[in-house]
């Protein structure tokens, strides 16, 4: 073997290690899992999530992920619970603890006062006869055949299984609780995800004197005026009612010049195109964007029920707000 074959054959020996503690994994989840799932679907309170060391990271990564999907969430560290971080706990909480040995004295001298509180508490231990399995409500079995760590020493393969088992709490529980894109996005307001879910098209849109905006009757030079000074490379053309009849585009124009049109001679109802796109204001952002794609356009008119206009979408509008 040579030198630089010896840390990839070692990475590889490695993941083949954690992913059969993986695949055991899954073949060892039972109905107990559906009842820790249901116990926390009941939960009044939130999901308190404690562990000590490497197990500790993990938790905080469990706690971050169930709160991000639907069920609350947060880590409380057991030490500091030890000295009043445990009143952050109420009797309408659920502990969900993690310690691969069971042992952890800094979780295992808080169950009895958890119990005399009546909290519940689940734990996520590779030994099942441990004092933490022992004192538990429920026991979700992490334990591994060896640790990735060559010396079988460093927690390795023993939090990857603590991890996935966290992740497959969440997304079960996000799935009983139906829980949508839209929800996700709500706790991800500053994310790419939620500015496309949670802008709407009125919140991007062009509206009153921004408008570039002409009447049917209006002769070209009137049409071309406004078109110049929006700078939206397009006019929007009304009817005697005030409602959308047609728009005349950059893209028109060149057609109409290629034709060889006298443009001089036409009104702005002559030469608009009568069937434009149209979004209600409430719609997502992101249909906007969807329909600009659809049909090669840079912009999308924005009407109510009775075809008013009410304002423009720009694809520079969409890029500005960072929905595209």
């Amino acid at each position: 073997m040579t030198a630089s074959q010896a840390p990839l054959d070692t990475a590889r020996a490695t993941l083949a290690i954690e992913i059969a503690a993986l695949q055991t994994l899954t073949t060892r989840l039972d109905d107990g899992f559906n009842q820790v799932v249901q116990a926390m679907l009941n939960t009044q309170g939130r999901i308190i999530v404690m562990g000590m060391g490497k197990s500790g990271h993990i938790g905080c990564k469990i706690a971050a992920t169930l709160a991000s999907t639907g069920t609350p969430a947060f880590f409380v560290h057991p030490a500091e619970a030890s000295h009043g971080d445990l009143g952050m706990v109420t009797a309408q909480d659920l502990v969900l603890a993690l310690s691969n040995s069971g042992e952890s004295q800094e979780i295992t001298h808080l169950l009895p006062t958890l119990k005399r509180q009546g909290v519940p508490v689940v734990a996520m231990t590779g030994r099942l006869q441990s004092t933490l399995a022992q004192h538990a409500d429920w026991v979700l079995d992490t334990s591994v055949e060896r640790e990735a760590c060559p010396l079988n020493l460093a927690p390795t393969a023993s939090t990857t299984v603590q991890l996935a088992l966290g992740d497959a709490l969440a997304t079960a529980l996000l799935q009983a609780r139906g829980f949508q894109p839209e929800d996700f996005a709500r706790s991800h307001p500053g994310g790419a995800l939620g500015r496309k879910l949670l802008t709407r098209v009125r919140d991007v849109m062009r509206s009153g004197d921004e408008l570039p905006t002409v009447n049917e009757s209006d002769d070209f030079f009137t049409l071309m005026r406004q078109m110049t000074a929006k700078n939206l490379g397009a006019a929007v053309i009304l009817n005697p009612q005030q409602q959308v009849a047609g728009i005349f585009t950059d893209g028109d124009l060149r057609r109409c010049l290629e034709a060889g049109k006298d443009l001089r001679q036409h009104s702005a109802g002559d030469l608009m195109y009568p069937r434009p796109r149209t979004i209600a204001a409430q719609a997502l952002a992101t249909q906007a964007a969807q329909m600009m794609e659809q049909h090669g356009i840079t912009s999308v008119l924005v009407v109510d029920e009775a075809q008013h206009l009410l304002g423009m979408v720009h694809i520079r509008d969409l890029m500005l707000a960072k929905v595209i």
